[in-house]
């Protein structure tokens, strides 16, 4: 990773100190306040350290509060300590400036400018326990984290609660998923504050409602609201590691929201020894929508690639033998009778087992032929007959092939074809076997050849008791990210807890699933129109969404369910390619669906997966959202357009062209008589020349979208 500093500044902490005391009493039991501000002064932080030992911090952002007085602590179960009241022994500030080039993104330079604090306190009534609370103040939003310093009187600890707060100023309207602690995969709910109620929402993880939702009032973050005034705000965090997620609790009265971390079986939330840091909490704010999906705060607050050599990682298109299992069209599993064998010895097979031999050539000749890089294959080890629901754990070893399925013949065929397969290891949420046999896993990878894996943690987890989004499972993402590095095997997880930009840290962690994903439409009524443009201000502000984009059948795609459509339009699937991002990114449909339409197809097989530079046109969360990236080391430029159940007409200027150049611009767009009800595959395709003083109106269909390919001429 190269890093270009431009500026560091350190300020002497014993300058900051008599500024410290400059409060405006003039006595030392007077409530004392630090202000801290954003390089360019929109932002500011205040922390007030109170007259009884309460530490406090409020936001401004323009002149207009978003964060009112809001209490920051911790209650330890061992040492059984309520660490919330302090005697501020020092702090200190600096700046920094700098540029950093990430391995693969949406844009290839990023920008890290910030203003930090950090506040050293010693808890107040004689437990001598030392913390410190570091702000960092960027021009788009401020993250702040706790740090626990090597000390005499703390060594090992556990946390019960994490008590930060952030009191809002008003009832924003919200856009939510219920606080579970096992799935992010829920629809989202758009309300006022006061009428978040998670226990309204359809259970969608595995297990009990109490175990796993047990605070009615919780939400998930990235939480995304927006103000009466029009302020955009969304709460998240950056860098978890080693730490359970943070969920917020809602006071519907007061509309202020505290931290809810996952807990273990024991009902602790964090099990540290020092030195120990939190994860960085994360408010991203701005008066322009557009603004809070291009801030790269929470990448710039995780730290740089711990890979070296990065030059295995490269983002690619796929497909999978996936989609006919999801619709019924096929089975995952080889056999239906799990407990009987057949005259050969060999399990009976059930003639519907999709990932055989033959049938994934097929998808390799369709891959190789339009230019798809990589190929999935789920359901190729033994294990599936039972693997869903029982909590019994040890279903796979992820080394087994079914009879119909083999990996060396396979191997070949996709090397003389040049597709580079990739490897699924679904776990059924037995990440302590997984652990166990990681290494065995990423071996056989290697032998034969698989540069990616998918891995899927579907059910409850064992270790039982542990949760999706605990302190134990997000050690074990991050053992298996890290286990893939060793093996250069770049790594896709599906039902892991939300990212938090740690793919800057391990750059072969290229994509997880972590929300509910167009896999959705297959098995259950699907997601509405709207579904897609709150995912980029919710879910994706952590980090890339293996969304499986590219359905094209609309209809009559479920043998289960013959009646089930898609909550979309064929354009706006392909637009999804650029609205919903990611380096690793999924030609989801079956062969023969795409065959149907090859000349909106050339959209997929044109569009990058990788990019130069990204520019958020035009959003609005919950209604509509317009990009156009253009392409790493070329001139080409891509834009994907979408819209909820409403109609709308956008107004697309190509002003991010580079002036003087001509280009070819291919736009797929919703015909006129396109709805993603009534008429959901009419599409029309066109050419023309455009420079960067272009402009033009193009009409979206209810729940539709358009894509344009602008290539130089």
């Amino acid at each position: 990773m190269t890093f270009i500093k431009i500026e560091l500044m350190k300020l002497q902490t014993c300058l900051l100190t008599i500024l410290y005391f400059c409060f405006s009493a003039g006595s030392l039991s007077a409530q004392k306040n630090i202000s801290v501000s954003s390089p360019d002064k929109s932002i500011a932080v205040t922390i007030q350290h109170t007259t009884d030992g309460n530490l406090l911090y409020s936001c401004m952002y323009k002149g207009k509060k978003i964060i009112q007085p809001s209490t920051l602590g911790f209650t330890l179960s061992s040492p059984k300590v309520l660490l919330n009241k302090f005697t501020m022994v020092a702090f200190d500030s600096s700046a920094v400036d700098e540029t950093w080039k990430p391995v693969w993104g949406e844009v290839s330079i990023i920008r890290n400018n910030y203003k930090q604090l950090t506040v050293q306190l010693k808890e107040k009534s004689g437990s001598g326990i030392l913390l410190n609370v570091i702000f960092r103040v960027f021009n788009d939003g401020v993250g702040f984290r706790y740090e626990f310093p090597r000390q005499p009187s703390l060594t090992y600890f556990i946390i019960a609660e994490e008590q930060t707060e952030f009191a809002l100023t008003g009832n924003h309207k919200t856009f939510w998923i219920p606080g579970d602690f096992d799935t992010n995969e829920q629809l989202y709910t758009t309300s006022k504050l006061s009428e978040v109620d998670a226990w309204k929402s359809d259970m969608v993880s595995v297990g009990d409602k109490k175990l796993n939702v047990p605070d009615q009032y919780a939400v998930q973050t990235p939480l995304m609201m927006k103000t009466a005034d029009g302020l955009y705000i969304n709460i998240h965090e950056a860098a978890l590691i080693n730490y359970s997620a943070m969920q917020l609790h809602v006071n519907r009265t007061t509309f202020s929201l505290t931290s809810n971390l996952v807990p273990d079986a024991a009902g602790n939330k964090a099990y540290l020894r020092t030195p120990a840091v939190t994860p960085w909490r994360t408010i991203i704010v701005s008066d322009k929508a557009t603004e809070i999906l291009s801030s790269k705060t929470i990448l710039n607050l995780n730290e740089p690639s711990v890979i070296k050599n990065t030059s295995w990682i490269k983002p690619m298109k796929f497909m999978g033998v996936w989609w006919e299992m999801q619709t019924n069209l096929g089975s995952w599993n080889y056999t239906d009778k799990a407990d009987s064998l057949g005259s050969n010895g060999l399990p009976v097979p059930n003639g519907r087992h999709s990932a055989n031999t033959t049938n994934v050539k097929r998808y390799i000749d369709f891959a190789s032929k339009n230019g798809i890089e990589g190929l999935l294959v789920e359901g190729w080890n033994t294990g599936w007959e039972a693997w869903y629901g029982n909590w019994q754990g040890k279903h796979f070893d992820f080394v087994t092939p079914y009879p119909d399925f083999n990996v060396a013949e396979i191997q070949q065929y996709a090397k003389q074809k040049n597709v580079q397969m990739i490897m699924h290891n679904e776990t059924s949420a037995d990440a302590a076997t997984y652990d166990q046999q990681m290494d065995t896993a990423f071996q056989f990878m290697n032998r034969f050849g698989y540069g990616s894996v998918k891995t899927g943690y579907v059910g409850q987890i064992i270790p039982r008791g542990e949760h999706h989004d605990g302190q134990w499972m997000v050690n074990h993402y991050i053992r298996s990210a890290q286990k893939a590095a060793k093996y250069h095997v770049m790594i896709d997880m599906h039902e892991p807890v939300r990212p938090t930009g740690l793919h800057r840290t391990w750059p072969n962690f290229v994509a997880s699933e972590a929300g509910r994903g167009n896999e959705f439409n297959a098995f259950a009524e699907g997601s509405p129109p709207e579904h897609e443009t709150i995912l980029p201000f919710t879910r994706l502000m952590g980090g890339p969404m293996d969304y499986t984009p590219g359905i094209f059948k609309m209809r009559g795609y479920a043998a289960a369910a013959p009646n089930r459509q898609m909550h979309t339009t064929l354009a706006k699937q392909l637009a999804l390619y650029i609205t919903m991002y990611s380096p690793l990114q999924m030609a989801a449909d079956l062969p023969e669906n795409y065959e149907a339409h090859m000349d909106a197809f050339q959209f997929i097989k044109d569009v990058a997966t990788d990019w130069d530079d990204t520019k958020i046109l035009e959003a609005e969360p919950g209604d509509y959202l317009t990009i156009a990236r253009k392409e790493k080391r070329k001139e080409n430029w891509f834009v994907g357009a979408i819209t909820d159940e409403q109609s709308r007409t956008v107004s697309l200027s190509f002003d991010f062209l580079t002036p003087g150049a001509t280009y070819e611009a291919t736009i797929y767009r919703d015909a006129d008589n396109a709805d993603w009800k009534t008429n959901p595959e009419a599409y029309t395709i066109e050419k023309i020349v455009v420079t960067n003083k272009t402009k033009m109106m193009i009409k979206l269909a209810k729940g539709g979208g358009f894509a344009v390919s602008v290539m130089k001429k």
